[in-house]
């Protein structure tokens, strides 16, 4: 069974720091793409960030840019989301989900397979 189970997320002040886990299982990892995606209320799914498992090729979006970092550590089947310089605007549920590229036009268009509950991040001003 495929599985994503994302964690890290938590309440943090503008500025602050967190990590994001997104934990996979059921399938070879290194075949695919994960891309982290996030959706603050009354707004549409975007893609943050996104890294190729096969060659480790990374996107993110120019929202995040210079603050966010995707990485993964294939002895654990665990892709990260190191996010730093937290802003309000970075306010939302953000999810994992599993793609064939990096990045596809599917992580455009905000979607992926798989996609698990989230984790909620939340930035004070």
């Amino acid at each position: 069974e495929v599985q994503l189970v994302e964690s890290g997320g938590g309440l943090v002040q503008a500025g602050g720091s967190l990590r994001l886990s997104c934990a996979v299982s059921g399938f070879t990892f290194d075949r695919y793409s994960i891309s982290w995606f996030r959706q603050a209320p009354g707004k549409e799914r975007e893609g943050v960030s996104c890294i190729s498992l096969k060659d480790g090729t990374t996107y993110s979006a120019s929202s995040v840019k210079g603050r966010f970092t995707i990485s993964s550590d294939n002895s654990k089947n665990t892709v990260y989301l190191q996010m730093n310089s937290l802003k309000p605007e970075d306010t939302a549920l953000y999810v994992c989900a599993r793609d064939f590229a990096c990045p596809s036009d599917r992580f455009f268009l905000g979607l992926g397979d798989y996609r698990d509950q989230g984790t909620q991040v939340t930035v004070s001003s």
